[in-house]
Order: structure tokens, then C-alpha cells, then sequence
């Protein structure tokens, strides 16, 4: 029997009761959405910060920056509206230049009482301590994009501070896996007189250590127009008198590093400060969405994307990461999400990254490059690790100068 009428009704009542759950569906996520407090990301810099002098700048040295950090956060908050949109999340960056490295804890200690949980830390490593400090005893993650110093990461660790930008360890420990590779065994290394010469100096020789390096030599250079010291400049001088297979310089400034390559006394390679450098990335890289990214950036910035650029471009991925996966668990969730590990992030660089436990660094691979390409990515082939081959890179759990409680 074929009911005629109430089939109707019931589809009416069927499109009455539709609309009303999709209009209650509505008003809930829009009522939630305009509840949902926005991300605030504080980006802290340095007016006077020296690494951004544009006379440096203008230099181009490889390894240094071409421009502030800031310009890849852009990005990074740029490509991830789509996705915060669909949870009706807002994200707000809010650069902040601080006028004097005095100033750093007092204007992150007002930034704390204005609610900014996330900070990125564009600052050098003294600046990044007194930044850590300031906010240890509060609810806030500290992003460090721009220290390279491996002190960060050992004896000043914090438990609310993670590293985009790899250690200066990372770094040798990538040119050194290369040179054991093809089996350069023996190397020369120059070292500059500046304290940030004798850090990268110590990294060389620790990595140098783990792959089986061995130094022929180990020289010092200087730059200085004094009569007494021109020895110290002296390549033919510095480069003569043993025999080595690769030269390594550690030159923080990066100008006597510039006239090293086809300059010494024999025939060989030049790896560190120049020659063949190890990055977080490189504009040539083009494989797993690189170019892609390189042209975002590009264009945006005007000009190439820089290690720098891209860690802080990784540190606001990160913090989006961790909010897209937990929009409403809040933020003390997703801090530890980020701190242990279980954030995972696309890096355009081939494998999933993520935070050590032990000392706050972000996995990743390094490209081997010269200035106009990439020759290789590290961890190369051969060289593992019993839990992630990517932590061959850097100072492992069990070496770690980290002791404070994570």
C-alpha cells in the first residue's frame, strides 16, 4: 500500500529539521570560532643586531643572512590561513625590535603579561639566554631561528626553548660525514682568532672525532694590516708544509674564508667558511617542494631564502602544526606536543622533523653545497643511527651537555 500525503510531510518535516541542525551546527562552530582566542606569535629582533648590518649583508658570505628572519615567518604564516581558517583559528604575528640587547627580559616580561604564549627569538645567543630566563617561570615556547651556538643546546638549554636553525655542531658534523666519505682522511684546519672562530673550532674537532677524521695541522689566520702579523694571512704560508686532503676553515666573519678556495699551496678542496658549507637551506634545492618554496619565499622577500629564513619559516609551521592538530586542547597541549617530540613537520627537505626530547634542536637534513648548488644531503648514505639516522647529526642523548628536566 502506497501512503499518499504523509510521505510528504515527513519530507517537509525532514528539510525543517535539516535546517534547523545544520543552522545549530553553524552557530556552534561560529560561536566557538569567535571564542577561540587568536594565535599570537612575538617575533623578537634586534634594532642594532650587528648580523644585519647591511655593509654584512651586502657581503653575501655563505652561511650568513641576506635579510631578518622575519620575512620567512611571513611566509610560513601566509601559506597556513587556509588550514587555521577551516578550524577558526586566527593567526597574529607581531615583530618586535628591541631597541637594546639590555632590553631584551623586560620586553619579553611585558610581553608575558600581555598573554603572548609563542615567542620566536631572533637574537644572539646572549639575548636568547636573558630571553629564556625572563620567561622560565611562565606558560610560553621560546623558538630560537638565528643562534647557531651549540651552548644553546647544552649548558643554557631550557625546557621551553627549541632550535629551527641546526647547531654550529649539526653543521661540522655534516661537512665531516662528507669528508669521511670520499675518504679525505686527512685535513688542514684554519681557525680565526674571534671566540665565535674557537666554536666552530672545537665543533670541527669534535666531529672530526666521530668520523674518523685527523688533522695534519691545525693553524691559525688573522687579518690585520699590523707588519708583524702578515704571516697570519699568508696563504701560501698557512697551506704549505704538510699534506692534507681537504682544507677546513673556521671563520665566523667569513672574509678570510672568501680567498681560501683555489688559493693554497696544493690542490685541494675547501669545506666550512667557504667552499663546500653545510645549511638548513639552499635556493638551488630542488627536490620535495623546494623550488615551490624557494619561489613563495622569493617572491615575497625579493630576494633568495637563507638558513635563517627558513628556520623561522619552520618555527611558525611548528607552532601551526601543533595548533591544527590540538585547536582545543590549548596551549600548555600543544607545548608539549612541540617539546617531545610528537609534532612532526614537513620541512621541504625529505623526511618528517621533529623536536629532540634532549636538548630542544629540530631533526633535519643539511645540504652539502657550493654557492650555485646542492652536492649532497646529510645524514649521507652509511652513516646510522640505531633510533633516527637524522640524529647522527649533532650531540646525541647520550652526550648531551642538556641537564635540565624536560
Amino acid at each position: 500500500m502506497i501512503e499518499t500525503g504523509r510521505p510528504g510531510m515527513r519530507k517537509n518535516g525532514f528539510l525543517r529539521n535539516g535546517r534547523w541542525a545544520w543552522a545549530w551546527l553553524l552557530a556552534c562552530l561560529c560561536s566557538w570560532a569567535a571564542a577561540a582566542p587568536p594565535v599570537r606569535i612575538a617575533v623578537v629582533s634586534l634594532a642594532d643586531d650587528p648580523r644585519y648590518d647591511r655593509r654584512q649583508l651586502e657581503k653575501r658570505y655563505p652561511g650568513h643572512p641576506e635579510g631578518r628572519p622575519l620575512d620567512g615567518a611571513k611566509v610560513a604564516a601566509a601559506e597556513s590561513r587556509f588550514a587555521l581558517d577551516a578550524i577558526g583559528v586566527t593567526l597574529v604575528l607581531e615583530p618586535i625590535e628591541v631597541r637594546a640587547a639590555a632590553d631584551i627580559a623586560a620586553t619579553v616580561s611585558d610581553l608575558l603579561r600581555q598573554n603572548v604564549q609563542y615567542f620566536v627569538l631572533d637574537l644572539p645567543a646572549p639575548a636568547v639566554v636573558q630571553a629564556t630566563r625572563a620567561a622560565a617561570a611562565a606558560q610560553a615556547l621560546l623558538l630560537n631561528v638565528s643562534a647557531d651556538d651549540d651552548s644553546l643546546r647544552g649548558a643554557d638549554c631550557a625546557p621551553h626553548l627549541l632550535h629551527t636553525l641546526p647547531s654550529l655542531r649539526m653543521r661540522s658534523d655534516a661537512l665531516l660525514q662528507y669528508l669521511a666519505a670520499r675518504k679525505w682522511r686527512k685535513g688542514l684546519l684554519l681557525h680565526g682568532p674571534l671566540p665565535a672562530d674557537r666554536q666552530q673550532q672545537a665543533a670541527f674537532l669534535q666531529s672530526a672525532k666521530r668520523f674518523g677524521v685527523a688533522w695534519s695541522a691545525q693553524r691559525p689566520f688573522k687579518l690585520s694590516n699590523d707588519p708583524r702579523e702578515r704571516d697570519l694571512s699568508n696563504l701560501n704560508l698557512l697551506t704549505t708544509g704538510v699534506d692534507y686532503d681537504a682544507i677546513v676553515v673556521a671563520d665566523s666573519a667569513g672574509e678570510f674564508a672568501r680567498s681560501l678556495p683555489y688559493a693554497s699551496a696544493l690542490p685541494r678542496p675547501v669545506a666550512g667558511a667557504n667552499g663546500l658549507t653545510a645549511q638548513a637551506w639552499h635556493w638551488a634545492w630542488e627536490r620535495n617542494g623546494g623550488p615551490q618554496l624557494s619561489r613563495r619565499f622569493g617572491k615575497s622577500a625579493g630576494r633568495p631564502m637563507t638558513s635563517f629564513d627558513w628556520a623561522a619559516w619552520a618555527a611558525v609551521k611548528a607552532v601551526v602544526a601543533a595548533v591544527t592538530l590540538w585547536p582545543q586542547a590549548g596551549f600548555a597541549r600543544q607545548r608539549e606536543a612541540l617539546i617531545s617530540g610528537e609534532v612532526v613537520l614537513d620541512g621541504f627537505k625529505g623526511p618528517r622533523l621533529s623536536f629532540r626530547p634532549w636538548d630542544g634542536q629540530l631533526r633535519q637534513p643539511l645540504f652539502l653545497a657550493h654557492p650555485d648548488g646542492v652536492i649532497a644531503t646529510a645524514p649521507l648514505e652509511g652513516f646510522l643511527h640505531p633510533k633516527n639516522d637524522l640524529d647522527t647529526l649533532g650531540a646525541d642523548a647520550p652526550e648531551t651537555a642538556c641537564r635540565k628536566a624536560r
